[in-house]
């Protein structure tokens, strides 16, 4: 049987396809390819624990394969987060109980059809960016296993590089889905917060956790992402997605970037971080240097205050049997007062304000991933201080409540992966993963550690339940006197096409903006249209502005689509004046001297 290493969350559905009644079989042989001596693994599937999963899958996807879209593909899990019968450590073993039920996030992919063949390795109770702070031993990196593979996911981001899973699932409160991302040249999805349950993960910092992805691609990333997310009423800091956010990012972005990035001293980051920009120019996006003093701010509020306070109240009564570095770091905790931690709070809200202010005018922030890696040996003498550096770009993205999204970039010119990171407002994950997908196309770096290149297929998101797809067709048009309309709620532009050969367009001249009005027809034609996605809690206020006789109704385009689009009244064409045989309105406009 031909080996499934290396294989993206695709390849893994078409080898699937081929033989769907052999998935048995498949992921077996899987599993025995895996060292169970590689300690990025904690827990490894059993044969029976395998069959246990698979049993209820296979009747379902051949009654409807639609409905298990992850069918029988196989991902590993952090081992803080809960999977039904299985042990669940934290890498404390003192700590360590059998889950009674699957996290809600296991649960949901599960559901999809998805396989869980391992836990991870982690830095004990999520405490630390490196890798290293576990009994289970430290995770090498991917690249060279003389440095680091970053943390604290670390085994779920070593397992994914090496192409052992489709994707896995690490937990992010300060960067730990993220940096081990960039350490190994993969990408890592850190989502708003509430957007995935958190029920049935080992509290770090209940207010500041989330649960987090590493795929080989963007796409897979997200596409997992929608599978797992969604609001969890048993989850108290779940949330419903409010549908504002734009469905991407423009074509020629606008990034803000830190005006003087720090590096400590290491010259191959900053090389990196330079060919990183000149990619980001070379793709189209502007790049807009910003004062980080506010965030780095508040990325000192991490863990040099009293929100080291919260780690306490999450595991603290473990200090006893906890590794020295996490137990230091989680006992200090006990030396801050209610008054300083709510200090602590009133900063916190005054630094994501001035964030949040000075990100406004631009589409994302564009950031190093880590300023900078270093070897085991280097981390022994300097445990806590190199730890910190590594978080200079990620501590702050859950205290301001920012979505973030690590890629791979250009390698250093020591053969070590680097990445850089986007990060942007709550809820512009969907944004985040459509430029991440233009951004590997771009780059085409081989993908993870596998050696494998990078697929030629077009990657695409999923269809997107948030937003509203909408045809419009005169003055709204790109350009034109109401596009603002669009614009300021923030609907982005996605493609030119035409309408199906049966509608009629008609100029209607009366009032100060001249408008189309559209009407279905046997006997018409195909008109030019563009299409635009809006935010789904924006789509009724924009409907509400529409003037009569306009109004908004189903439209067919010549591919077959059917999108929402402007239509007119029947009675107010009888005085306007047909201009079907200009193709559409901008034809119409040139043709009159207008523009």
């Amino acid at each position: 049987m031909t080996s499934t290493i290396g294989l993206t969350l695709h390849a893994w559905q078409q080898r699937i396809q081929q033989a769907p009644q052999q998935i048995s079989a498949l992921l077996n042989a899987h599993l025995a390819e895996i060292d169970p001596q590689d300690n990025a693994w904690i827990t490894l599937a059993t044969p029976d624990q395998l069959a246990a999963q698979i049993a209820p899958l296979l009747a379902n996807y051949q009654r409807d394969p639609a409905a298990l879209p992850l069918f029988g593909i196989p991902f590993a899990v952090k081992d803080n987060i809960d999977v039904a019968g299985w042990p669940t450590s934290a890498a404390c073993p003192a700590f360590t109980y059998t889950a009674r039920e699957d996290a809600v996030a296991v649960a949901r992919l599960k559901a999809a059809g998805a396989v869980v063949i391992g836990k991870t390795n982690l830095d004990q109770f999520a405490t630390g960016l490196v890798g290293t702070r576990s009994p289970y031993g430290a995770v090498c990196n991917t690249f060279d296993a003389d440095y680091v593979s970053g943390g604290s996911s670390s085994g779920s981001a070593s397992v994914l590089a090496r192409g052992l899973v489709a994707f896995s699932l690490g937990t992010d409160t300060a960067g730990s889905g993220r940096v081990p991302a960039g350490f190994n040249n993969i990408v890592g999805l850190k989502p708003t917060k509430g957007w995935f349950s958190a029920r049935g993960v080992v509290p770090a910092c209940r207010l500041n956790d989330t649960i987090s992805v590493f795929a080989l691609t963007a796409e897979d990333a997200f596409t997992v992402a929608t599978l797992m997310g969604g609001y969890d009423s048993g989850d108290a800091y779940s949330r419903v997605n409010p549908r504002t956010a734009p469905a991407s990012l423009p074509a020629r972005p606008h990034f803000a970037i830190p005006a003087d990035p720090a590096f400590f001293d290491d010259a191959a980051a900053e090389a990196a971080w330079d060919r990183a920009l000149e990619a980001l120019q070379a793709g189209g996006a502007t790049l807009h240097p910003i004062d980080f003093t506010p965030f780095r701010q508040l990325a000192e509020q991490l863990y040099y205050g009293p929100w080291v306070a919260e780690r306490t109240a999450a595991v603290g009564e473990m200090l006893d049997q906890m590794e020295p570095v996490v137990q230091n770091i989680i006992a200090s905790g006990l030396n801050y007062s209610a008054v300083e931690a709510f200090k602590a709070e009133y900063l916190r809200a005054d630094l994501t304000r001035q964030i949040q202010q000075a990100l406004a005018p631009f589409d994302a922030l564009v950031v190093p991933t880590s300023p900078t890696i270093h070897t085991l040996e280097e981390m022994k003498q300097e445990p806590v201080h190199y730890n910190s550096q590594f978080g200079t770009y990620t501590n702050f993205t859950n205290l301001a409540d920012l979505a973030a999204l690590a890629l791979p970039a250009p390698f250093r010119n020591d053969d070590l992966p680097a990445g850089i990171t986007l990060i942007a407002p709550a809820w512009h994950d969907r944004a985040l993963a459509g430029f991440g997908l233009r951004w590997q196309q771009q780059l085409t770096l081989p993908l993870g550690a596998t050696g494998q290149p990078f697929p030629a297929r077009r990657a695409t998101l999923p269809t997107s339940a948030d937003h509203v797809r909408l045809a419009v067709v005169g003055a709204h048009l790109t350009g034109m006197p109401l596009n603002f309309e669009l614009t300021e709620r923030q609907a982005v532009w996605v493609e030119e096409t035409q309408t199906a050969p049966h509608y009629r367009l008609f100029a209607l001249l009366e009032g100060a903006i001249k408008k189309p009005g559209l009407m279905r027809d046997q006997q018409g034609a195909a008109i030019a249209v563009e299409l635009w996605d809006i935010p789904l809690a924006r789509f009724g206020e924009f409907v509400a502005g529409i003037p009569a006789p306009l109004g908004i109704g189903n439209l067919t385009l010549a591919d077959g689509r059917v999108v929402k689009g402007f239509i007119c009244e029947g009675a107010a064409l009888n005085g306007a004046l047909e201009i079907t045989e200009t193709g559409g309105w901008r034809n119409w406009l040139a043709s009159q001297g207008s523009h």
